[in-house]
Formats: structure tokens, sequence, C-alpha cells
């Protein structure tokens, strides 16, 4: 499976290759700052699968943490993915051209979730990041 994505002003452009696994809805205050939204939702990237098509130089990181960051356009600031120890780990959603062949499985840290939003799906919740299966 090949998916392709990009941001809004359309100056990057990206592929994965092999599919997406893991993905999830994050609630907490970091995503929600950086999506302006409730929530941001996001899925992994498999190991060697994502590629720039174009525009890798027009993307910015933020460091959010000490082993990662937040990847955006830094023309029209769409949120682009996660980067954990240098590297493009994690895609958001939103960002993918048509179906990521994926759904979200979890929402994750919803005990920092903003208080004017209920969460209304049937999907697991869990206050901080789920422990490994």
């Amino acid at each position: 499976m090949t998916i392709e994505g990009g941001c809004l002003c359309g100056k990057v452009r990206y592929q994965v290759r092999g599919g997406l696994t893991q993905a999830g809805s994050c609630y907490c205050s970091m995503c929600r700052r950086s999506h302006g939204a409730a929530f941001g939702t996001y899925a992994a990237v498999p190991d060697g699968g994502f590629h720039w098509l174009a525009g890798e130089d027009d993307v910015s990181v933020y460091n959010s943490s000490p082993s990662g960051g937040r990847a955006f356009c830094r023309h029209c600031g769409s949120t682009l993915g996660a980067v954990e120890n240098g590297a493009l780990r994690w895609i958001t959603l939103g960002t993918v051209d048509g179906d990521p062949g994926i759904r979200p499985q979890a929402n994750i840290f919803v005990g920092s979730k903003a208080p004017w939003y209920e969460i209304t799906d049937n999907l697991p919740q869990f206050d901080e990041y789920p422990p490994s299966e």
C-alpha cells in the first residue's frame, strides 16, 4: 500500500510505503495547541516507509520534548507529523490524501483533554500513553 499526503499550501508532499499502523487520537495539551483543535489524529509510519516527495526544506520541527518534536510546513503551518529521535515516525491523518487504510483505534492522553470537549466514540480511552502489548 502506498499513501500520499501533504500540507495545506501544497509545498510539502510525502509518501508512505507499507501501510500505517497504530492510529489514534491524542488529546494532550501539546497536540491540541499544535492542531488548534480538540485533538490530533496520528498513525505510525513503518520503518523506512516514509519519503518526502517535495518540500523537505520547507519542513520545520518544533522540539516539544527532549526526544521528539512536531514537524510542520513553515509556510502554511500544517502539522505533518511527530518526530522521534530525528525521524518522522507518526503522520497526521488529516494530511493524507484520500483513505489512509486505517481508522483510529484508541483515544490517548484523555486525562488532559479539553474540558469543553466530550468524547462520544466507543474507542478505548487511556489517560496517558497506552501500555505496550
